[in-house]
């Protein structure tokens, strides 16, 4: 999905409706791919590429409440933070600050 551009440093990169509770959605934002958790409402945005060696984080489902789990090597980070909770990873994953408004979801990649 490419996003367009929002006012000042925040751009549009999502519907609300696009990332339902549980779920992750793989989105691009200007250049940067990024990986967009609704965990329990909260709307989250990690880098899409895992920290340990660049499996894909989105288009994928939050595990035992807000844990995020790479398909390539099973490590697990937690969203709202971005920490590692299960190697082999071991470098915290990227967040970028989020803005929900009218039902769009927009975020700062700067």
């Amino acid at each position: 999905m490419s996003a367009g551009v929002g006012s000042g440093s925040l751009v549009r990169a999502a519907s609300v409706t696009d990332v339902p509770p549980g779920w992750v959605l793989k989105v691009r934002v200007d250049t940067t791919e990024l990986a967009l958790a609704n965990c329990g409402g909260e709307i989250i945005a990690l880098e899409n590429a895992c920290s340990h060696a660049g499996g894909p984080l989105g288009d994928n489902r939050l595990k035992d409440g807000c844990h995020l789990e790479c398909p390539w090597h099973n490590s697990v980070f937690d969203a709202r933070t971005g920490e590692v909770v299960r190697g082999p990873a071991r470098k915290a994953q990227k967040r970028y600050p989020v803005t929900v408004e009218d039902g769009s979801i927009y975020v700062s990649v700067e």
